[in-house]
Formats: C-alpha cells, sequence, structure tokens
C-alpha cells in the first residue's frame, strides 16, 4: 500500500491524480491530505489536482521526477537499493581534503555513472571527500543546479534516484565521502510548485535570487520541517556524508532557535544512530564563527564554512586584480592575517561594502579544519565574465606557489575539479531553460549586470547556448600531457606531504605563526615553515631557525644556508626543522 500525502492547509480540495484517475483525498487537521491507495506500488505515476490549476501538479516532496519538473511525480522505493557499503564507518572532516565537482560537467557523459568511472582519480590524488555541487531536480537538462525547484528528487538527466545511490555507493567502496551542496534560501525559478500548496516563501523578504523561503512566519513550522526532512533524506536514505548548505546568510530567520541549529540537532542525533560522523558546512558571507561553534559554547554547532577570505587573500596576491570585492585584499599582511586568523575582516572597515564586517575568530576555540579555504570554486571562476580558471590568469609557476599555501595551510583544503593538472576548460555560466522569456533574461540580465561592473560585455558567453556548457566540461586527455602532468603532480605530493607531517595537518590556528617581506611570506607550522617567492626575482628569506631538510620545492634550485633559504622565482618550499 502506498499512502500519498501533501500539505496543503489553505487549498481545498485537493485530489490525486493517479495514473489517469482521479482521486478525493481527505484533509486532517494539521492541514495534511491523504489517501492510501492498496494498489499503488513503486513505478506508479501520480499528481496532485488543486482547483486553481488546468492540469495536476507533481508532489512538492516527490523523490523522482522522471519526464521533468513539470510533469507527474513517481512513486519510488527507498528502501530497494542494494546498497554494498555496510561497513562504511564514514569520513571526519579534520584532515580531510575535499573535491568540488559539478556531474553535468565532470565527464563528457555528465552521469552519476560517468563520474563513478573517475573516482579511482581522485583515490590517487589523495582526496577524502567529493563535494557535489546541487543535484536535485530543475528545469532543463543543464545549469549549475541552484535552481532547484523539486528539492528530494535527483535530476534525472544525470541518472536519477538509483544513480545517485551507485555514485554514493561506489566513492564509498573507494574510501571517499560524497557532500552534497543544497540550496534552502529559494526556489528555482521556474517548477516551483510547493509555494502553490502552502506558505513556503515569506510574505515580505526576498534575496537576490527570489523570493526568500519562509523560515520565521505563520506556519513556518511545517516549511522548516521539509527542508530538515530533506537534509535527513540525503544524509540516510542516500548515504550521504555530509551537506554544504548555499548562502545561509540570505535566510530570513528570527526565532530564537534558528534553523540552522535545528538542523544541526537533528544531524547530530541522526549520526548518533548511523554510527558514522555527518558533516554540516555552511556558505556564510557573515565572517561569524558563531556558525561553527559548539552548542556547548553557544554556537550554532555546525562543522565548517567556506572562508572566502583565504580565496581573496591568495588570489589577488597571485594575480593582482583588485576589483568589486578584492579591494581590502592583495598585500602580505592581509594574506598572513587570514592564514593566522581566518578572516580578513573580523569587525574592521569593509570597502565593498562600506561598513564594518565580520566579528574575530577565537583562535584557541575554534581549529583550523572547520574552515574550509580554496584557491578556485565553482562560483570565483564561473562567476568571472568568461568563466576563466587561475591557470589562465597566471603563470606555472605562481599556480604552484598558490598550491603549495592551500594545502599547507590550517584550512580544510578544498580543490575544484581539473585545478589539480591546471584544466585549461574554463567553467562558464550555463543554463538551459526551456522558455524563451526567461532564458533571455538570464542571458540579458547577466551581460547587464557584468557591464556596470566594468566587464566588456562581448566577453560574457551566452548561458543559452549549449556550447557555453560543452566549453565547460573538463578534457580527461589533458593531465597526461606536458604542463598539466607536472601540476597534477605537485598536488599529489603536496597532499601526500600534508598526510604525512602532523603539523601540517594539525588545525590550530593559535600554533600558526607568519612573517614577510618583500613579495615573499613564511608560515611556520610546527616543526615545519612553508616560505614562498611570490616576485620574478630570487630571493634569500630568513627562516628564523636552522631547517634541517628541504620536505618539496616546487622548482630546481632552492638551496638552505644556515636558517635562510634562496628561492628562484615564483618558487615556494615546505621545509622541515627537525
Amino acid at each position: 500500500m502506498t499512502t500519498f500525502s501533501v500539505w496543503a492547509p489553505s487549498v481545498s480540495p485537493v485530489r490525486l491524480w493517479l495514473s489517469g484517475d482521479i482521486l478525493d483525498m481527505e484533509r486532517g487537521d494539521d492541514g495534511w491530505w491523504r489517501l492510501d491507495v492498496p494498489s499503488a506500488g513503486p513505478g506508479t505515476d501520480y499528481a496532485y489536482v488543486l482547483p486553481s490549476f488546468e492540469r495536476p501538479l507533481p508532489d512538492p516532496r516527490s523523490r523522482w521526477q522522471p519526464q521533468g519538473v513539470h510533469e507527474a511525480s513517481r512513486v519510488y522505493d527507498q528502501s530497494a537499493f542494494p546498497w554494498t557499503d555496510q561497513a562504511w564507518t564514514g569520513r571526519q572532516l579534520p584532515g580531510a581534503i575535499l573535491y568540488e565537482l559539478h556531474i553535468g560537467t565532470f565527464t563528457p557523459a555528465g552521469t552519476f555513472d560517468a563520474a563513478i568511472e573517475r573516482l579511482d582519480h581522485l583515490v590517487s590524488l589523495g582526496v577524502d571527500m567529493v563535494e557535489l555541487l546541487p543535484v536535485n531536480s530543475f528545469n532543463g537538462t543543464y545549469n549549475w543546479g541552484y535552481d532547484g525547484v523539486a528539492w528530494f528528487a535527483p535530476h534525472e538527466a544525470y541518472g536519477g534516484p538509483d544513480a545517485l545511490k551507485r555514485f554514493v555507493d561506489a566513492a564509498h567502496a573507494r574510501g571517499l565521502g560524497v557532500l552534497l551542496d543544497v540550496v534552502y534560501n529559494h526556489f528555482g525559478p521556474s517548477g516551483a510548485y510547493a509555494p502553490s500548496f502552502g506558505p513556503y516563501l515569506h510574505v515580505a523578504a526576498s534575496n537576490p535570487w527570489g523570493a526568500a523561503i519562509n523560515l520565521d512566519g505563520p506556519q513556518s513550522d511545517e516549511v522548516r520541517e521539509y527542508i530538515i526532512d530533506n537534509a535527513l533524506m540525503w544524509l540516510g536514505d542516500y548515504h550521504v556524508d555530509g551537506l554544504r548548505l548555499d548562502a545561509v546568510h540570505a535566510f530570513v530567520d528570527r526565532n530564537a532557535i534558528t534553523l540552522l541549529e535545528q538542523l544541526a540537532v537533528e544531524v547530530s542525533s541522526l549520526s548518533a544512530h548511523v554510527g558514522r560522523p555527518l558533516t554540516l558546512i555552511a556558505e556564510s558571507d557573515l565572517n561569524d564563527a558563531r556558525l561553527i561553534t559548539p552548542r556547548e559554547a553557544g554556537g550554532y554547532g555546525l562543522q565548517a564554512q567556506w572562508d572566502d577570505d583565504v580565496h581573496h587573500a591568495l588570489h589577488t596576491l597571485l594575480t593582482g586584480e583588485r576589483q568589486g570585492y578584492y579591494g581590502d585584499f592583495g598585500s602580505l599582511s592581509c594574506l598572513a592575517t587570514v592564514l593566522e586568523g581566518a578572516f580578513y575582516h573580523a569587525d574592521t572597515w569593509s570597502s565593498f561594502r562600506q561598513r564594518r564586517h565580520g566579528r574575530p575568530v577565537n583562535r584557541s576555540l575554534i581549529p583550523g579544519h572547520r574552515f574550509v579555504a580554496y584557491l578556485q570554486d565553482h562560483d570565483q571562476i564561473g562567476n568571472r565574465a568568461a568563466g576563466d580558471r587561475l591557470s589562465a590568469l597566471i603563470s606555472p609557476g605562481l599556480l604552484k606557489v598558490g598550491a603549495t599555501l592551500l594545502l599547507t595551510s590550517p584550512f580544510t583544503p578544498m580543490l575544484f575539479m581539473g585545478e589539480e593538472w591546471a584544466a585549461s576548460t574554463p567553467w562558464q555560466f550555463f543554463t538551459s531553460h526551456p522558455e524563451p522569456s526567461l532564458a533571455a533574461a538570464v542571458r540579458d540580465g547577466r551581460r547587464r549586470e557584468f557591464g556596470e561592473h566594468g566587464w566588456d560585455t562581448a566577453d560574457v558567453p551566452d548561458p543559452q547556448d549549449p556550447a557555453t556548457f560543452e566549453r565547460s566540461k573538463l578534457d580527461w586527455e589533458e593531465p597526461d600531457k606536458a604542463g598539466h602532468a607536472e601540476i597534477l603532480d605537485l598536488y599529489r605530493r603536496l597532499i601526500a606531504l600534508r598526510k604525512s607531517r602532523a603539523d601540517l595537518s594539525d588545525p590550530w590556528l593559535s600554533k600558526v605563526e607568519v612573517w614577510h617581506g618583500d613579495r615573499y611570506v613564511v608560515m611556520r607550522r610546527g616543526s615545519c615553515a612553508v616560505a614562498a617567492n611570490l616576485s620574478a626575482s630570487p630571493q634569500t628569506v630568513s627562516l628564523r631557525e636552522a631547517p634541517r631538510s628541504v620536505l618539496l620545492a616546487t622548482s630546481d634550485g632552492v638551496a638552505l644556508q644556515r636558517d635562510r633559504i634562496t628561492l628562484p622565482a615564483e618558487t615556494a618550499a615546505v621545509v622541515a626543522y627537525r
């Protein structure tokens, strides 16, 4: 027997469309409409009939949308998949290397099954956890995933629900954890039918992507349960090891107990039940470590948050770019500040925002592994006009310096797919909206936005052009080619070194010491130090103590002289004092 149920507190009547038949449903006092149908097993198509719509609507909690987000839902049996990961004990975030990828562009086929074939590459690289950009259903065949509308249903073009489970199962078999990017701050612009059933949207608040989700208004308790149930579904039914929560600074939530706190409590309970670590990572623009402060210390209790300040400090030093939000970054003192304290803006003036921003991090309380740091990510590449990667902007020498500073930092390093071999393929903003008016609005809006920020709009590719999507796919022949293989080798050696030296994975910020001079920086990590020369000329740099050996260098010609090291141009080296 299948029980069909849908929350529609202010709609009457609600009827069930079941393979062409229309059946009456019964409303409960809680605003839920229910009907038991003995004959409706897995594979049955269904939808709901509302008085104000000419055609049936898909289930807001649909687990399977095989014909797209506008069509009928299909009954899916979550318990039928033959899992083989019963011995999987999970992956903890401390000490981990993350790898962000987009299923649609990670391989030529752009499916979960095709991505499985490349997991061994990640294992050989030294990755511990794979972070997938959003995979829930959106309208169209391909986009970044942040236009999701059927939050409970894996996107059919990627392979649907069983294929996602095959991917997770295969990752676990190789010792890889899986994180999933989820978007709870807005619905996408096409196919979002949940608000037709109930008050899912905030009546008075919006964000850059549309109407905000109703987290604190009338009947918001059920909306919050909708989100929490979705999160627990990915972690429980799909065996996912953690979630990256998109743009939590866009949440409008004035409840004393916020959704983030409520979610952290529920996930910790599930973690205790399944016997493996479950990780919540926030993307936040607030520079407020209360998100990742333990609940016992008065924080929200999330495990980590993305740290854009680390990216900005590295990117501006390596490229010389200073436009927009990069304006306050670019100095060696700025890099030293973030390496020692995670945030640059920590109750300090932000010229971009024209106000003070952020809160200082308690370096003795908050370990560095709770900050996810990166040289590149989907936003920082894809939201450039041409989607050009760092490898297209700087020399191979500086690229190696940046990788060394990232992978020896006290934070949790995250790589963006293809970064490890300096992929030449761009990663551009792409969409496939079927509606001509929406497609035109996205295209024109993106060009207008870049034009307002001084970019040449001729450099902005058409998001709707299929070639934009195709250009963004990785070229898997590159890793073995000259100019790419040596970068891949360096990434492998850096990750192996980080995992072999306890001081390089030690997360305590209070133990990090940084000094710098004219285009050089030195970061002391216990018994190790990382020296980086960012200039176009050789430099001799003080290490303040005589090291025993050079563990790794990004180029030949590095020389030790007592407590000093000579670095060729655009070179970094890791030394051991003992």
